[in-house]
């Protein structure tokens, strides 16, 4: 199913292994960006990521990265589609904040 862009949420942890593919990185690498970026709110263990890792490049979200055949860390980048679900979901993530905020009395709309 390669390809397919839907408007369903992107779960935390999908967000951030796409945030953190703008840049070539390795498993290890993600989760400890994850980490980083998260100010170590969300930890991923390495289940977890290869299994998101692996529907992404189903899905075409991020691909590998050419490498040597003796390397052996996989590289993995986010593809133009990838960034495509990711700019949707910050569309979302914005209309969400906005909306609690003219509940809350936090911003006029």
């Amino acid at each position: 199913m390669t390809g397919n862009i839907d408007k369903a949420p992107l779960t935390e942890s999908v967000y951030y292994i796409l945030l953190s593919l703008y840049k070539p990185m390795h498993g290890y690498g993600i989760m400890q960006h994850i980490k980083k970026l998260s100010n170590e709110r969300v930890s991923m263990g390495p289940g977890t990521l290869y299994g998101a890792i692996n529907t992404l490049l189903e899905k075409g979200w991020i691909e590998p990265v050419p490498t040597e055949e003796d390397s052996r860390k996989k590289e993995y980048v986010i593809t133009e589609l990838g960034k495509k679900a990711v700019n949707i979901e910050m569309k979302r993530l914005e209309e969400l904040l906005e909306n609690g905020k003219l509940i809350t009395g936090g911003t006029k709309k």
